[in-house]
């Protein structure tokens, strides 16, 4: 447990980081920050092993972190440097580390999706005990590919994970103008025969019990599951700023699911427990703020590519 609060914890310190030095327009790339739903993908990531693989979206640095991407990496590729996880060349929203299981990420909607499941089926093929995860978000679920990968998954019995984070908007459109009155987006994958829940996904360690058992159940051969996960995102939809302005949302909505947070949740459980003190905690939070500053300041002083190699690997 006190490894997955670190874990949470550090997520939350180096997104807001970032979202503080994104304000200097150094990083000119779009950046969808994920402070306020970190919890799913800590959960997530900690029941699967260094072999299983992860898909993300365009909400992809906490999946990345959590699966174990290196952080210079991801912050030297928000700064455009050779040493970024894509070489400076793919930005926040394709991070990739296959060392680690994270394949790749993508900004294209439910794009991934077909991708992880195209992964579990190589790996049903053959015979390795190994699991694909599909991170998306709820906007994701009214797009063809999503149906398509769902029925094609169950259909195969197929070793997939699918992990829906429903922040309750696509971009700025709420799930009232999306989705028919009354629509449980994990009962649209339960229709498909698969495996189905819905979990709190401010709940760090419900998360991580439900992705236990879900990844069990691909590794055991008996198909794949879907976990809806309720959480939220306290920044705009792409940038560092809040955006109670925009008219989609007011202040007091974001300020109630700010009561949820993951990370103050985790906190008092830890402490309930007598498993963490106050110092305990501040030594967490001086040994992140270190590692993250270091990684600033090396990615800052990092090469940028070289013009010459703008076409490699096109």
């Amino acid at each position: 447990m006190l490894r997955l609060h670190y874990e949470l914890l550090r997520i939350r310190r180096i997104e807001s980081r970032l979202a503080e030095l994104y304000k200097e327009q150094e990083m000119r790339t779009p950046a969808h920050f994920s402070v306020g739903q970190e919890a799913v993908a800590v959960g997530i990531c900690a029941a699967l092993s260094l072999r299983d693989v992860v898909y993300s979206g365009h909400r992809c640095h906490a999946h990345y972190l959590a699966k174990g991407g290196n952080l210079l990496g991801l912050v030297a590729e928000l700064y455009g440097r050779e040493i970024g996880c894509a070489r400076g060349r793919g930005g926040s929203v394709h991070l990739s580390d296959p060392s680690v299981g994270m394949i790749a990420a993508s900004a294209i909607l439910a794009q991934t999706i077909p991708v992880a499941v195209g992964s579990a089926l190589a790996f049903q093929m053959d015979g390795a005990q190994r699991v694909a995860v599909a991170f998306f978000g709820d906007g994701a679920v009214d797009e063809g590919l999503f149906h398509e990968s769902l029925n094609f998954a169950a259909l195969k019995r197929l070793p997939v994970l699918f992990v829906c984070e429903n922040n309750l908007y696509s971009t700025h459109a709420p799930l009232a103008t999306r989705l028919p009155r009354g629509t449980e987006i994990y009962r649209r994958a339960a229709g498909y025969g698969i495996a189905s829940s819905k979990i709190d996904g401010n709940d760090l360690y419900a998360v991580y019990r439900a992705a236990r058992r879900a990844v069990d159940r691909c590794r055991r051969g008996q198909g794949p599951v879907f976990l809806e996960c309720s959480t939220y995102r306290w920044l705009e939809h792409v940038g560092p700023l809040e955006d109670y302005d925009r008219g989609y949302r007011s202040r007091e909505e974001v300020d109630a699911w700010k009561q949820k947070d993951p990370v103050m949740r985790s906190e008092r459980v830890l402490r309930r427990r007598g498993l963490a003190t106050a110092d305990t905690l501040r030594t967490f939070e001086d040994q992140i703020g270190d590692e993250i500053e270091k990684a600033v300041v090396a990615a800052k002083q990092a090469p940028w590519p070289d013009p010459r190699d703008l076409l490699q690997n096109v």
